[in-house]
């Protein structure tokens, strides 16, 4: 079996490496590094989870070991989609360069432009960013990426999600054609396919997994939801949740509830924590400092349940979660795949857990096409319609309050109206009726003909029992006359 100290690493990351407690590298890993210390292309395809942080951190501090960096010209530039990612690509450069004197620099959004720059002006080694942010302080004339040598796109089909493939495009074309590109995906759809057949050159392709597959260690479940009524689909769905988190017991140490929609994040968020469940959301919304809390909360323990939207779906290590909860299902099916590959990292057991409606069924149905296996069905701990959560109770109750308020005052009217036509009736009976019929009779002479009906016994029909004469002649006789 190969181990770290088989992959010719620099005798000083080596030993951070063991320090950190491990030994043997991942498939990925074992893959990737040897290549990419030979100064080659690399295109690693693998599921999330499995090691590709690490897979192209070691090699590039290998790589980097000598040499120092310029002011404003970084040696080397790592890609992330979200400033999370970001963050925790830091760190493990942090961990693996503890004995080397290299120098980072972290730019992404929610921090100072002018903090960011100083670091930069003494010059680094490795640059982490955010393509959106690295572009801003190029623009602004405070970085030049002429001497880059080493480039890494980390999730790259999350950058195609977030809209990023033109920014990708661009930054590769602000750096030399003689760089060095490691290249990570997850899966490899066809617009990605495209950019690495422009940008990389005979890249070492290490495929370790069947694209868009879970891992074995991950018991996956459906529980298939249908409201009582349309209107209280979502508070339904609530309780429904906070069931299955019940049900889980003390099985669940800590979870991960996602939600496509950032307004719904913090609806569940909230409706958690009026319950009594120790909850917080996270997204892009957000500040960055709040994110960083909450994401520090979750990883000590402190936090419970981390609602978030797919912003924490890529990338994000937290070893020990034990639980996904698919508020949706994920309009995107390779994003399910990254969800649910929160839990069960690093051969842990972990379980994830959808809740599906049915206007869900066709992403669902994408979603088993994708990971080509049927998701098995769970039993509905609420039974087939989840009952009315409390929250929807209180909200009903002004609802119907209003409703009989507009109702009765709307009866009284009604009322009255009724009553006096009937008046106006009998004095109108009293009169003697027109012969001629010349004239239209009112609305209201109508009704109230027919409501005395019940009183005098008058019987009104059609005109009334006068025929006028023209009625009986011919049209011709009509225009004679």
């Amino acid at each position: 079996m190969t181990k770290f100290s088989d992959l010719n690493l620099n005798p000083k990351v080596l030993k951070a490496v063991e320090e950190a407690g491990y030994e043997t590298p991942t498939p990925i890993q074992a893959g990737a590094i040897p290549p990419a210390l030979e100064g080659r292309d690399v295109l690693g395809i693998a599921q999330t989870g499995t090691g590709k942080t690490a897979g192209f951190t070691l090699p590039m501090l290998s790589l980097l070991a000598r040499g120092r960096a310029r002011a404003r010209m970084p040696r080397s530039l790592v890609l992330c989609p979200t400033r999370e990612l970001a963050a925790q690509v830091a760190e493990n450069f942090d961990t693996y360069s503890k004995y080397l004197k290299l120098t980072r620099a972290l730019l992404i959004g929610g921090v100072s432009f002018k903090e960011q720059e100083a670091i930069i002006d003494k010059g680094v080694d490795v640059l982490i960013a955010t393509p959106g942010r690295l572009l801003d302080h190029f623009e602004r004339g405070k970085l030049i990426l002429s001497d880059v040598k080493i480039m890494v796109v980390d999730e790259a089909d999350r950058m195609l999600d977030m809209g990023f493939i033109p920014d990708i495009e661009r930054i590769f074309g602000l750096t030399p054609f003689t760089r060095q590109t490691l290249f990570f995906s997850a899966t490899m759809a066809s617009e990605i396919e495209r950019i690495t057949n422009t940008f990389l050159q005979a890249p070492e392709r290490i495929e370790v997994a069947r694209q868009a597959t879970a891992s074995e260690t991950i018991k996956q479940e459906v529980v298939m939801f249908k409201p009582s009524r349309r209107d209280k689909a979502d508070s339904e769905k609530r309780a429904l949740l906070r069931a299955m988190i019940d049900a889980e017991g003390e099985k669940l140490t800590n979870a991960i509830i996602f939600c496509n929609r950032k307004t719904d994040v913090d609806i569940v968020a909230k409706s958690l924590k009026t319950h009594g469940y120790d909850a917080a959301p996270i997204h892009g919304d957000l500040d960055q400092s709040q994110r960083t809390r909450t994401l520090d909360g979750f990883r000590s323990g402190t936090l419970k349940l981390l609602v978030a939207s797919d912003v924490a779906a890529r990338g994000l290590d937290v070893p020990s979660v034990s639980h996904v909860f698919n508020f949706d299902v994920p309009g995107h099916p390779e994003d399910y795949v990254h969800r649910i590959g929160r839990t069960g990292r690093a051969g842990r057991d972990g379980k994830a857990i959808t809740l599906c409606g049915s206007r869900d069924e066709k992403a669902l149905d994408a979603v088993e096409k994708l990971i080509q296996k049927e998701i098995p069905r769970a039993e509905n701990p609420l039974g087939n319609t989840a009952p009315a959560a409390d929250e929807a109770k209180e909200e009903e109750k002004p609802k119907r309050a209003s409703r009989s308020r507009s109702k009765k005052s709307d009866d009284a009217p009604a009322k009255k109206a009724e009553e006096a036509p009937a008046t106006e009736t009998v004095a109108e009976d009293t009169q003697p009726q027109k012969s001629d019929d010349s004239k239209p009779r009112s609305s209201s002479s109508r009704g109230g003909s027919k409501r005395g009906k019940k009183d005098d016994g008058n019987k009104t029909v059609g005109m009334g029992d006068h025929l006028p004469q023209f009625i009986a002649l011919s049209f011709d006789q009509r225009r004679a006359s």
